[in-house]
């Protein structure tokens, strides 16, 4: 069935369509490796690093897929910086909010749902962070007139070369020596550029190769001075009138020691066994040399060595320093990867389903690190209850994450003492300000004056929400509901405390009216 583009149009038959057949077709070659890790020094290595900068990285790419199956440090550390960009959540975002867009996204979304591999995908093309780049074959199918991908198939880094523009190029049965050009829309390729220079330099592997070597070396004589000092010498001795035949199994015997701690001799010879004297300082030699080699390879893989290695020289406060560095590199790990999926695999889906691939959508790791929305609910608390300053409800909203509450749900609310009254703020009648903090005709220090009263009755809440009793709100919800004006709110206090000297009512009605607007303000927060 033909493609269709956006307009309902046939597209065009040969750059739209993708390629179905496979082009790196799984060869002999692919199955064998020269093991060149064998035998490694010094020499041989700079011998294959001087072939990848030719262009041939085949035995580069052998090596340093060994060097991931020895080092057992090294593939720990390896692992953990593919798996910190695997383990996020990811998105597809619409280029735009426009409804075309929107449709874009989401087929492109269904598109990744469909894949079965997605996730192995990923972790195959950030094999580059170790080998400097990563192609995956793309297998294309038609489906219901889309078209789709089925597959993504890895590649093995030593079926490419570079070409003399430094251009990625598959090397074939037909071209096994230079290699053909990447077909178009048909391989997602992800480069690592850990440095500038030229792509075959630029994994990390490239750069730990010498600590692999020489933790190698270290390795080797440290096992070799484990099997000669680990053991106590054995020693056999024989007297001159013993017979050829004894020497020969006495020979054996302490050979047989060695291992199965059981043998016979003859009455004329003799065994010693000599403590091998102790070799502490030597040893320690070769595991401070391996450490060093881990501790460097720690460095360039994660940006840091603490949070692997926290030891006697390390402590918390310091893996956690050292930890932002690595939030870096997953920063960038993400970005980059997003980058080459949005070119090499999203472009292609929306080229041949839509036509056009100038508002692509893009994919979104989330690799923000969990906030701390304790300190930012005080954080809001002091911009807002404190300095005044605005804020949108809907912001709060939705920095927070919590959904706006609909018509007829229940609201919770904070607990009061004892039972709550019908919730209202201070009567207007009885404020000095507006609402809008306009002047009501008082004198300028009159105002600044209640303004200080409000910031001071702000913070003297807190601390008096528990001396406001049931008894005391109900009484003054009562007053207040039926006085109508200061002068009316005097007389009704004057009926009720009427034993009361001029003195002791001033200070009942302040005490009332700092009460009544403690209330307004506890009643207008519920």
């Amino acid at each position: 069935m033909a493609l269709l583009d956006q307009f309902g149009k046939p597209m065009p038959p040969k750059d739209n369509k993708p390629i179905l057949n496979e082009i790196a077709v799984v060869s002999i070659r692919d199955k064998y490796s020269s093991y060149p890790s064998q035998g490694l020094t010094p020499e041989r290595l700079a011998r294959i690093f001087k072939e990848a900068d030719a262009g041939d990285v085949y035995r580069q790419s052998e090596l340093f897929e060994e060097m991931e199956e020895k080092d057992d440090h090294l593939f720990s550390q390896l692992q953990t910086r593919k798996n910190a960009v695997l383990g996020l959540e990811w998105e597809t975002l619409p280029f735009s909010e426009d409804q075309k867009d929107q449709e874009i996204a989401k087929f492109v979304a269904d598109a990744f749902r469909g894949m079965d591999d997605l996730e192995d995908a990923f972790l195959d093309l950030l094999d580059a962070i170790g080998k400097g780049f990563a192609a995956n074959e793309i297998m294309w199918k038609v489906d219901d007139g889309k078209a789709v991908i089925e597959e993504l198939r890895w590649r093995h880094q030593k079926r490419f070369t570079f070409g003399e523009k430094w251009e990625l190029r598959l090397l074939t049965d037909e071209s096994p020596a230079f290699g053909i050009e990447l077909p178009p829309n048909k391989f997602a390729v992800h480069k690592y550029k850990a440095k500038s220079g030229h792509p075959s330099r630029a994994g990390v592997l490239r750069v730990v190769a010498w600590m692999y070597l020489f933790k190698n070396y270290d390795i080797k004589d440290w096992v070799t001075f484990a099997e000669i000092y680990g053991m106590p010498l054995r020693l056999g001795k024989y007297d001159a009138s013993t017979s050829e035949a004894d020497k020969e199994a006495l020979t054996l015997a302490v050979q047989m020691l060695g291992t199965d701690a059981a043998g016979i001799i003859s009455k004329a010879t003799e065994i010693q066994f000599i403590e091998a004297v102790a070799k502490n300082s030597s040893a320690d030699v070769y595991r401070v040399l391996a450490e060093f080699c881990n501790a460097e390879m720690s460095k360039a893989i994660l940006g840091q060595t603490l949070t692997s290695e926290v030891g006697d020289r390390g402590s918390y406060a310091a893996s956690k320093t050292h930890g932002e560095v690595r939030q870096d590199l997953l920063e960038a790990d993400c970005k980059a990867l997003a980058r080459s999926i949005r070119r090499d695999l999203i472009k292609p889906l929306v080229m041949f389903n839509f036509g056009n691939t100038r508002r692509l959508p893009s994919i979104k790791f989330h690799y923000e690190q969990p906030e701390d929305l304790e300190t930012t609910a005080k954080t809001y608390s002091v911009l807002v209850g404190e300095m005044g300053l605005p804020v949108a409800a809907e912001h709060v909203y939705q920095r927070f994450g919590i959904p706006k509450p609909q018509a007829n749900q229940e609201i919770l609310v904070p607990p009061k003492v004892g039972v709550p009254l019908p919730m209202k703020a201070f009567p207007a009648k009885f404020r000095i300000l507006k609402d809008d903090g306009a002047p009501q005709g008082n004198p300028p220090n009159i105002i600044e004056a209640q303004r200080g009263m409000d910031a001071l009755a702000d913070s003297a809440l807190e601390q008096a929400m528990p001396l406001l009793r049931l008894e005391v709100l109900e009484m003054l919800d009562k007053i207040f509901e039926q006085a109508t004006s200061l002068e009316d709110l005097r007389a009704r206090l004057t009926e009720v405390y009427a034993d009361l000297n001029t003195q002791d009512f001033e200070d009942l009605l302040a005490r009332a009216l700092y009460m009544a607007d403690l209330y307004g303000r506890w009643a207008a927060s519920g």
